[in-house]
């Protein structure tokens, strides 16, 4: 199974790569950009029984090493 885990900081955490951005696309012509984040994907495949077991061991991947769920939020996608 493929393993797709999408991770960004939690909202009210500054994100100052995602602030820089937003800055570069206004300078670049865009000022409607706002609110920009920065995040990260990470892609993997995995084997396991089915979609709920995949699941249930990407989250505990997460939890202890993906993710740092103190400031960052994380979405998993199995398929």
């Amino acid at each position: 199974m493929k393993a797709t885990v999408h991770v960004f900081l939690k909202p009210g955490v500054l994100d100052v790569q995602g602030k820089a951005v937003e800055n570069a696309l206004h300078g670049l012509g865009w000022p409607s950009v706002k609110d920009a984040r920065v995040g990260r994907v990470i892609e993997f495949d995995l084997d396991a029984a089915d979609a709920e077991a995949a699941k249930a061991e990407v989250k505990a991947m997460c939890d202890k090493l993906l993710a740092n769920t103190v400031i960052e939020s994380y979405r998993i996608d199995i398929a």
